[in-house]
């Protein structure tokens, strides 16, 4: 099977073989090398000799710059290989010409070329399945140049193949052997200084290929395997049932690590309890049934063959005591004699078959629910990512096992359960909810306890340096009664400071404790905002802002906590008079709506808050980049009051800034939704 890499470029060491194929086009005698070792024995037999007439050397010399100009033009590194095997094959006359990635011990990695007279398709696969003899002996040697194969002593080549006269070199990257190329001739051959120097130089040419191709393969393998771990992710999110989940598993693993058979095992225990791996020396009894099975061979079932037919006892197979005896994540065998031989095997997995063999466990919190297993019909070592890969299906295949288990066993509880019990699972999933909540809530305050502990000992500390500082000027015994009664109130502004800032942080505590109760009355909302009118124009007449109201000309009572609700739209109002440009106006609107509920809406125009900074405007002690730097007074707790006080109300609060068109401003709104009774919603 030939492999697949990327497009290959140009390089220097191409260009340089063409330099090196226009002195090997130079005239010389060429002369006739025979490899010491076999003169005698060649003696009395007499060998073809292909005389190098002009074509042929013009033919060999062109090699390099064909190899170059294929390199440059092939879309396709698997292109890149054929052509160059077809290339050599014909200017060399041979028979074959094949070329082995050694990158890639794990898949299909031949390249092959035959000529179109001398072999038939039999002898072609006979060639194939026994190229293995000589690639070894080419690395063994470091090159294998054989005249005539039936005269030699290298034994491990078999004498029977319908070939003599052998060619061959590994090929080289960066010091690493990653490929050979062979030229096989049907007749014995000498083989020439101009074909073996020919040879030699278009190596670095072939290393450079094979390198492409197994990047290639290595970056199709991992966009494979990402392929199918976002395709099973998808296929849990959505519910779909385990054994399409497994089918698509083994299928997605065969095609991406190129394996011969997958299937999926799932264990059976007499007792549920001793599922546990690694927790005692004893194994448990339990039954191992195939779940899900593939094969890239179709295989003649039985129809009476049921998966139960095909199951064993855990005990009367190694291989899976092994794996639940030992707390490893994997086992991997790279061929039938690492397979554990004290006892014996199931029958399944057939170690003569099918020499490699990886078993991974499926399982949830130590419990072993079963195992996936990879097969291949010739030796292969696992690759580190081919495990990893298989582990981590093996997780979703797992969590997928467990998820789909509770779900049987909550809908056989509510099918048992009555009408009455419906509201309790309700209240429980909600317990759930907010519990994680919670617990996600936690995890966040651990992250930002730095910055939370920085700001608020900088928050304490400025008024008391204050304080401070104003009881050591009284202390001065000549201190006029003006200064006297100014640094008086410095401390009366900064304690007050202090007190609002403890207030604020027990307000917090309170509703994030849920220690605050209700009292709930009826709201005339309109009056409300009418008194809130009043008090703000007149604050905010020295800054030229106005608060421009928008009711509903029949607005119902709102029955809610007063003393909350007024306290939101103060520190509301508060915050978009201190952010609002001069003399511009600050929007209150008020709307039911549906759902016995109702909206209100505070909005100014004024600098922006970030994409960035806006989810994070209702944490403590968090504000906008440049607010302390532009001495904008303000602590950071108003807004997360607000929004506390807003849940403490079973409501809800957004925040948006938009920019204005034609301007540079944005408009910030805060949208308040409040249910218009809070009793029934408390009930």
């Amino acid at each position: 099977m030939q492999a697949k890499v990327s497009r290959s470029r140009p390089t220097e060491s191409q260009e340089v073989v063409g330099r090196v194929m226009d002195v090997v086009n130079t005239t010389r005698e060429e002369a006739l090398r025979i490899e010491t070792d076999r003169l005698t024995s060649l003696s009395t037999h007499p060998v073809e000799t292909v005389p190098h007439s002009s074509p042929l050397v013009s033919s060999l010399a062109s090699v390099g710059r064909k190899i170059t100009t294929a390199l440059a033009h092939a879309t396709q590194s698997e292109t890149v290989l054929v052509e160059i095997a077809a290339l050599l094959g014909e200017a060399y006359g041979v028979q074959a010409c094949i070329i082995s990635n050694q990158g890639e011990p794990y898949s299909k990695s031949l390249t092959a070329w035959f000529a179109k007279t001398h072999l038939s398709a039999n002898q072609q696969g006979e060639i194939l399945a026994n190229y293995g003899m000589i690639q070894a002996a080419t690395l063994e040697r470091s090159s294998l140049f054989v005249s005539d194969l039936n005269l030699s002593e290298i034994n491990s080549i078999s004498k029977a193949l319908p070939i003599r006269g052998v060619l061959s070199l590994p090929t080289q990257f960066q010091g690493h052997i990653n490929g050979v190329i062979s030229l096989l001739t049907a007749q014995a051959h000498r083989w020439s200084d101009l074909e073996i120097e020919t040879l030699t130089q278009v190596v670095d040419h072939i290393a450079i290929a094979l390198t492409q191709l197994t990047l290639q393969r290595k970056v199709a393998k991992q966009s494979q395997s990402q392929a199918l771990l976002r395709e099973v992710s998808i296929a849990i999110q959505n519910s779909v049932d385990v054994p399409q989940i497994q089918v698509m598993v083994l299928e997605g693993l065969a095609r991406t690590l190129e394996i011969d058979r997958a299937f999926v095992l799932r264990t059976k225990f007499w007792d549920p309890r001793h599922s546990l791996r690694a927790k005692s020396d004893r194994v448990p009894k339990a039954r191992v049934m195939i779940d899900s099975e593939w094969n890239r061979d179709p295989i003649e079932v039985d129809e009476s063959e049921t998966p139960l037919s095909q199951s064993f006892w855990i005990t009367d197979c190694a291989v899976c005591q092994s794996a639940f005896l030992s707390p490893a994540k994997f086992f991997a065998f790279s061929n039938s004699g690492k397979f554990p031989s004290n006892l014996e095997t199931a029958p399944i997995f057939d170690a003569e078959k099918m020499p490699a063999l990886l078993l991974v466990p499926l399982e949830s919190k130590n419990r072993l629910l079963g195992f996936i297993a990879l097969q291949q019909k010739e030796p292969r070592a696992w690759q580190p990512e081919e495990v990893e890969l298989v582990e981590l299906v093996s997780a979703q295949i797992s969590t997928a096992i467990i998820q789909t288990e509770t779900l049987r066993q909550v809908e056989s509880l509510v099918e048992e359960r009555t009408a009455q019990l419906q509201q309790s699972l309700e209240l429980q999933a909600k317990l759930y909810e907010i519990t994680r909540k919670q617990i996600e809530k936690l995890r966040e305050m651990n992250q930002r306890m730095d910055e939370f502990l920085s700001t608020l000992s900088h928050e304490l500390r400025t008024p008391l340096t204050s304080m401070m500082l104003a009881i050591r000027m009284l202390q001065q015994a000549n201190l006029s009664p003006d200064r006297r009664q100014q640094y008086l109130n410095i401390l009366e502004q900064q304690c007050a400071q202090e007190t609002n800032l403890i207030n604020d942080l027990l307000a917090l505590q309170e509703l994030e404790t849920k220690q605050v109760a209700f009292q709930l009355q009826q709201v005339d909302v309109k009056e409300l905002m009418a008194d809130l009118s009043n008090s703000f124009n007149q604050r905010w007449s020295s800054k030229g802002l106005t608060l421009e109201l928008e009711l509903p000309k029949r607005l119902p009572l709102l029955n809610t906590d007063l003393t909350s609700f007024n306290r939101i739209l103060l520190e509301l109002l508060t915050n978009a008079g201190k952010y609002a440009d001069p003399n511009s106006m600050v929007y209150l609107q008020v709307m039911p709506q549906p759902g016995q509920q109702m909206k209100f809406s505070i909005s100014n125009i004024g600098s922006a808050i970030s994409e960035e900074e806006l989810p994070h405007i209702f944490d403590k002690f968090r504000r906008c980049q440049g607010m302390t730097q532009n001495a904008v007074p303000g602590t950071g707790l108003g807004l997360a009051l607000v929004k506390s006080l807003v849940q403490h109300l079973n409501g809800t609060i957004e925040a948006t800034s938009t920019e204005m068109e034609g301007t540079q401003s944005y408009e910030t709104c805060f949208t308040i939704t409040l249910p218009q009774n809070l009793e029934i919603v408390e009930v």
